[in-house]
């Protein structure tokens, strides 16, 4: 009798992995319960809670049984709200029908990449970069092309994008401020990006979780360049700003042919948003902006305590100019940075994330999260000048 064929998953799930990020935290996550103290600066999450209106908004809509079926795009106060918004502080000029509520920034960009790459296309993305960036774009059976930041910043962004692209070209992954460097694109920057993604007629992919955690320059949509509107998918979330990380709430602005695209993916994927977490997005949209501002103040006291505090133990590391990470090269702990994040966990019970699951690129550095409470960072950067100079 003939064997029946070995069952198997999608061939389009063959190159997609699983985040390292998520292996060190339950590494961490063992140590704890094994009673060891862990200096968690592996992490991605706001050094605050969600702020209590914005949860009161999610209770309100509980007892008002704002429990049902919602508009898979997003309920309209809420999709108006965000117009407004992307419309007054990011430039881009939107009406409600080019927002669509997601579940989380992941969501959003996870939609994008499958909205606009076809089996065969390639993506140039900026790395380092965020760790599912690769596995998004593999994932829709594309190909990431890495294309260094530093050496972009250093050379001329254009001649370095001409260098990695290839006639199957189809988009840019455009970040800032990055994950995990900090680096923020200034507008001229963001100029030639568009320039380019025009003269190569290609769509872009800006990923803006980090726009209100900037301490160097300003922040800059790429979308409200001339011309760019109508080629990007800008992606946002409200994790970082209002620390809503287990939420998920997100939204993505877009215009024709992409916004049906993306509403197709949204409604056959989650039918969107629940219910009452939009409506706590709602509120968050209302925070003023004297909050924001006062929390940067508490990002930059944390980014300086730490930065000066790697470079004191011998890790040189330039102030990142936004995101809550810092950078630094590790080479003289080990050059492999996974190694070296290993032995700052054993040895000095420090997490951290090696630079190379962020690209080849990122390879000799590790990633320090500063968004930690000031007490926590001291502890950190006192145990790390034990481990290297004791």
């Amino acid at each position: 009798m003939a064997h029946a064929p070995e069952l198997r998953i999608a061939h389009r799930l063959d190159e997609v992995g699983f985040s390292d990020i998520v292996q060190i935290r339950n590494k961490v996550m063992a140590l704890r319960t094994s009673g060891q103290k862990v200096h968690a600066l592996h992490g991605g999450e706001p050094y605050f809670e969600t702020p209590d209106a914005i949860k009161y908004a999610a209770i309100e809509a509980l007892v008002r049984n704002q429990t049902h079926y919602a508009p898979s795009s997003g309920i309209a106060p809420l999709r108006e709200a965000l117009a407004a918004k992307v419309n007054a502080t990011n430039r881009i000029p939107v009406t409600v029908d080019h927002i669509i509520a997601t579940v989380g920034g992941s969501q959003a960009l996870y939609a994008a990449f499958q909205s606009v790459l076809d089996p065969g296309d390639d993506a140039l993305v900026f790395s380092p970069y965020w760790t599912p960036i690769g596995d998004l774009v593999r994932g829709a059976q594309a190909r990431p092309l890495l294309v260094p930041t530093s050496s972009a910043r250093r050379n001329g962004i254009t001649a370095t994008l001409e260098q990695f692209s290839t006639p199957q070209t189809r988009a840019i992954y455009y970040n800032t401020p990055q994950n995990p460097s900090g680096v923020v694109f200034t507008r001229a920057e963001a100029e030639e990006v568009a320039a380019f993604a025009q003269a190569r007629n290609l769509v872009v992919i800006a990923d803006e979780a980090y726009e209100d955690l900037v301490y160097d320059g300003q922040h800059f949509s790429i979308a409200s360049l001339p011309g760019m509107a109508e080629r990007t998918i800008t992606c946002f979330t409200f994790s970082k700003s209002f620390a809503m990380t287990g939420w998920r709430g997100g939204y993505a602005v877009a215009q024709e042919p992409f916004m049906t695209a993306l509403r197709k993916i949204v409604l056959y994927s989650t039918n969107g948003v629940p219910t009452p977490v939009q409506f706590a997005m709602l509120a968050a949209l209302e925070t003023p902006e004297s909050e924001h501002a006062a929390r940067l103040v508490e990002y930059r006291k944390r980014r300086d305590l730490l930065v000066a505090g790697l470079n004191a133990a011998g890790l040189v590391c330039d102030p990142p100019a936004g995101a809550f990470y810092a950078f630094p090269n590790v080479e003289s702990i080990h050059r492999i940075s996974k190694t070296a994040a290993e032995i700052l966990l054993d040895k000095a019970h420090i997490a951290t994330i090696p630079g190379s699951v962020f690209g080849a690129q990122g390879e000799g550095h590790l990633r320090f999260g500063y968004a930690l409470p000031i007490p926590e960072i001291e502890a950190a950067v006192e145990a790390l000048h034990r481990f290297l100079k004791p």
